[in-house]
């Protein structure tokens, strides 16, 4: 990543720097969309520009940012970098504050633009799965009524640091993060899906997680497809006897789950292979994006 977008801009990456009183560095009082290109063009945009205006709104924020001119802006970047699919990180930080808690809105936000090339997902991915890693870290409670995909990530950091320490990680597993009222939450950088008896279940937004935007989408998906949808409360007993789990983000799309650990302990989930709903979910999703299977 040579180049990055800075308010508006195509700079050197080298020569980005936020002021040391923005207070996205002093108190993480900032936002971020994480999404990828099909075709050139970014997936979702509009929904993750929805995400971010509210967040902003509750943390006030000032924001006005329109798909097309952000677009517009991602090409640029792109361009610069010579790219023609890409990994993109909208961040929009409060800018500079007082030394202190402010008590009106803030006034000139800091937006920028990290983008770099699609990292590469192995074929074998979306047919043979992924390990989940259960962690003992519990997912920390929301910063408002609904998480925010904000800059204060500790919570996030944490749970890789511990993932680390399984045997699980060398195969690249992900962490699963609990409440404190040990209901499922999330993945490290996921929300989770899982089904039994052809029900497809995930956890309500009330239990805290961050309301994902592929989550949404899967969801909207799965209705049109005819297959029950229910949110609730779920414990990880539940996990260990479900047919078919998966895991979703904007990057990897959804990713089946083939293995379940608790700490040194091995579940295999159904078959140890993608299950036939989560097949029908990723055609339908890649249908949606425009990529064959």
């Amino acid at each position: 990543m040579k180049y990055i977008g800075f308010n508006n801009d195509v700079i050197d990456a080298r020569q980005a720097v936020v002021s040391a009183l923005d207070h996205g560095f002093l108190y993480g009082i900032g936002l971020f969309e994480t999404f990828r290109t099909y075709g050139g063009l970014p997936f979702l945009l509009e929904r993750h520009l929805k995400r971010m205006a509210e967040g902003c709104k509750e943390l006030g924020i000032p924001f006005e940012q329109d798909a097309e001119h952000l677009q517009e802006w991602i090409q640029r970047v792109m361009d610069k970098n010579e790219l023609k699919e890409a990994y993109i990180r909208y961040t929009v930080t409060a800018g500079e504050d007082i030394l202190g808690l402010p008590a009106d809105d803030y006034r000139k936000p800091n937006h920028l633009l990290y983008i770099k090339a699609l990292p590469k997902a192995p074929d074998k991915l979306y047919t043979e799965g992924k390990e989940l890693q259960l962690l003992s870290l519990r997912r920390n409670t929301p910063e408002g009524a609904v998480r925010f995909k904000s800059l204060h990530y500790m919570n996030n950091i944490l749970a890789k640091r511990e993932l680390r320490g399984y045997a699980s990680a060398s195969n690249g597993s992900e962490g699963l993060m609990l409440t404190e009222q040990e209901i499922i939450a999330e993945g490290i950088v996921s929300n989770i899906f899982f089904i039994k008896n052809n029900i497809l279940h995930t956890p309500d937004i009330s239990t805290g997680i961050l309301p994902g935007i592929t989550r949404e989408m899967v969801m909207k998906l799965a209705r049109s497809a005819g297959i029950r949808v229910e949110e609730g409360a779920y414990h990880w007993e539940q996990l260990k006897i479900a047919d078919e789990v998966f895991l979703t983000n904007s990057v990897q799309e959804i990713v089946p789950v083939t293995t379940l650990w608790e700490k040194d302990k091995r579940f295999t989930v159904g078959d140890g292979l993608c299950g036939k709903i989560t097949s029908v979910m990723i055609s339908a999703y890649r249908e949606r994006t425009g990529v064959s299977n």
